[in-house]
């Protein structure tokens, strides 16, 4: 399938999709953006890293890992992390 053919498709079902989620008309859907999406579900519902890099191609699970920065419970524990760091600053 080319590139072309995904991108008809995901707007087929995009407008499919539509008529039971109008805000979708709105939004600008990529494959991208399905793709990332996927991702950071599986990774929510706990798959490992190595299993999420694989299903994604990437070649080392250090790319994989960029989605943790994307997860609230990331930024929360790097937020704390860094408060941790500087004395009297607080969890914000």
């Amino acid at each position: 399938m080319t590139r072309c053919n995904v991108a008809q498709r995901l707007a087929l079902a995009v407008d499919r999709a539509s008529t039971a989620q109008p805000s979708l008309k709105t939004k600008r859907v990529w494959p991208y953006s399905v793709r990332h999406t996927t991702a950071m579900h599986q990774l929510q519902s706990g798959l490992p890293f190595n299993v999420i890099a694989l299903w994604l191609g990437h070649e080392s699970t250090n790319t994989t890992h960029r989605y943790v920065g994307c997860r609230p419970q990331g930024r929360r524990a790097r937020s704390a992390a860094a408060n941790a760091a500087i004395p009297g600053a607080t969890a914000g």
